[in-house]
């Protein structure tokens, strides 16, 4: 017999989410409990299905209200493919800066030149770095 209704004991095990996520989920909206058993939420099974795309958001880089915009009022999944190519793109940015952070720092460890700031690759890795910050400050 399969079951429909999970307590939290077992959503926990099944999702590998801690009893706390849940409830902060379900508090923002996310999941919703479809009533207790004494005093343990119960969640519908398909609750699983739900965690697994808010893990995969998160893993992803949404925030909780990105990753809310994606379920229908009746919980029933509506993925924006807009906001997923958005997000890939924000996150193809990441890489590409990230790859460039991880590259110069290859480079500060095995510079040839007796001092850093001898070294012209250095120096406009100190120019770059100096141009994020000032655009960082901007948005904050």
């Amino acid at each position: 017999m399969l079951k429909k209704s999970l307590d939290i004991g077992e959503v926990v095990k099944r999702a590998g989410l801690p009893a706390s996520t849940l409830r902060y989920y379900e508090e923002k909206g996310l999941i919703k409990s479809v009533g207790r058993h004494g005093l343990r939420r119960m969640f519908d099974v398909s609750v699983l299905h739900r965690l697994s795309l808010i893990s995969l958001g998160r893993l992803a880089g949404m925030s909780l209200e990105e990753i809310n915009t994606m379920f229908s009022r009746d919980g029933i999944a509506k993925i924006n493919r807009q906001q997923l190519s958005n997000k890939a793109d924000e996150l193809e940015q990441k890489i590409m800066h990230l790859s460039t952070m991880r590259d110069g720092l290859r480079h500060a460890a095995s510079c040839p030149e007796p001092n850093h700031f001898e070294c012209p690759k250095f120096n406009q890795m100190l120019r770059l770095a100096n141009r994020q910050i000032r655009v960082l400050n901007k948005k904050s």
